[in-house]
């Protein structure tokens, strides 16, 4: 099971917001891109890259920042913000050299769109689930639908998707663990057949060991990211890839 970290980038800066929030930012960095060369030297081998300005905006405010951290990880990465258009999907995918484009605004609001998309980039379209109270949120989580997650995955579970990255945006920068619904969700989305990433409030070992687990009963459950808990020192890196594989290191 994959461990991903996060790079959240607002106005050039890698940053961290709590459930989504705008108001509660936290800057951890200047530079993204050392932040990004930092988590692969300690041993990421994917990173996950949002656009917090592009996610408001409606379109990549930050392709220059995330074009320059590909160039210089030698990682695959993926990236989400703002995708709600072709264009937008050609700047990251062809020109800024993300591996994988997230998409989960349009994916709600233009289904037959978003099928078009997946079929012109196959196998590098990720649908983007960010829910409260398991139902999907939309515009950088500003709005709450009343379309059930679940339903929203069941309906493009036959596309050529990359994966589903499944985000629970009230534990969402939060450092309280992720909770019993959380995992169901996750589960319940792995057994649809597609790849599944598990997103917000991941802030343990004891979290990694529980997806872990999940993982070898569901091999769909195919990776976390986490995000402020690594940059908050609750739960180190190497800590978090050990407890992916099994092994839970000892806590000092």
């Amino acid at each position: 099971m994959q461990i991903i970290p996060a790079i959240d980038i607002r106005g050039g800066r890698c940053v961290r917001l709590v459930q989504g929030d705008y108001e509660r930012e936290t800057v951890f960095a200047e530079d993204p891109v050392s932040m990004a060369r930092r988590w692969v030297d300690e041993g990421a081998r994917r990173l996950h890259l949002v656009d917090l300005d592009g996610a408001r905006e409606g379109r990549p405010v930050n392709a220059d920042v995330v074009q320059r951290i590909v160039g210089s990880v030698g990682v695959p990465c993926q990236f989400g913000g703002g995708l709600r258009d072709d264009a937008s999907l050609a700047v990251m995918l062809e020109q800024a050299g993300v591996e994988r484009a997230i998409v989960g605004t349009q994916a709600l609001k233009q289904p037959e769109w978003f099928r078009d998309a997946v079929a012109r980039w196959p196998g590098r379209i990720v649908l983007g689930l960010d829910a409260r109270d398991s139902r999907v949120a939309t515009d950088g989580w500003l709005d709450v639908s009343q379309v059930p997650a679940l339903e929203l995955a069941k309906s493009y579970a036959r596309l050529p998707l990359a994966a589903i990255i499944y985000t629970n945006i009230a534990n969402d920068g939060m450092l309280a663990g992720v909770d019993d619904s959380t995992f169901g969700d996750l589960e319940a989305l792995a057994e649809l057949g597609l790849p599944v990433l598990a997103s917000g409030g991941v802030t343990s070992v004891d979290d990694v060991a529980r997806l872990a687990e999940i993982h070898r009963r569901q091999p769909r459950l195919a990776g976390a990211i986490v995000g402020r808990a690594l940059y908050e020192g609750t739960l180190k890196l190497a800590d978090a890839l050990a407890a992916s594989t099994g092994f839970r290191p000892s806590q000092s």
